[in-house]
């Protein structure tokens, strides 16, 4: 049995059983194997590259499941159908890409997602885009915290203020410390640039970490 990190085991926890679930940039198909061997239907795991398609290939053999498809596909151009989509260990910004190209998109498919950057990002192209966080989880792996979102497509678009970009669903409040912090620290750094230009953007960044603050003590409290 395959051990998983911290996040991909998140991130394998959302998916639903029974049935098929494509992982998005598979590399060594270990997520792909685990799901396989915990109640997936069928895994379809796939990745642009050829060497990390190797790499899961033997992966497979070794770990010998017979419910896993190797397909060479950018993103999901080449994915005719998954009820669950798992992409994780990308940018937020590539992850939003992804789904936008998705062909089979209904109000049954599921997506779980795991940004390593730029999470506000991946939170506004979703919701501008006609989809929803059902969920949030956090992963830690050494010094740093990862968010694991569960989302699904409602057709509905709308435009997210900056503090639910940035949070998201987050009510952990490690988490939403951790995320005050870096905002603190970037303002911090344009502050030290001492350009006139960064003046708004710096204070807006403190004003953010100062909400984000309160609502981890709120949070905390509960």
């Amino acid at each position: 049995m395959i051990a998983l990190s911290p996040r991909l085991k998140a991130a394998a926890q959302l998916c639903r059983q029974g049935v098929t679930i494509c992982d998005v940039g598979t590399d060594h198909a270990y997520l792909a194997c685990w799901l396989a061997q915990n109640g997936a239907k069928q895994v379809i795991a796939s990745d642009v590259r050829d060497g990390p398609l190797e790499a899961a290939r033997r992966t497979v053999e070794q770990q010998g499941v017979k419910n896993v498809a190797l397909v060479k596909s950018d993103g999901l151009e080449r994915i005719d159908f998954a009820d669950d989509v798992i992409i994780a260990g990308m940018g937020g910004e590539l992850i939003a890409r992804i789904i936008a190209g998705c062909r089979f998109l209904s109000e049954d498919t599921r997506f779980i997602l795991q940004p390593m950057t730029k999470a506000e990002i991946l939170r506004r192209e979703l919701y501008s885009g006609g989809f929803e966080i059902i969920e949030e989880r956090i992963a830690r792996e050494g010094k740093r915290l990862y968010t694991v979102m569960l989302v699904k497509y409602t057709g509905n678009r709308r435009q997210p203020d900056e503090i639910f970009c940035r949070c998201g669903k987050i009510t952990d409040p490690e988490m939403l410390r951790y995320i005050a912090e870096k905002l603190q620290k970037n303002a911090a750094g344009m502050e030290k640039s001492e350009r006139t230009d960064d003046e708004p953007q710096s204070a807006e960044f403190r004003r953010l970490a100062e909400e984000i603050l309160a609502r981890a003590a709120e949070f905390e409290q509960h």
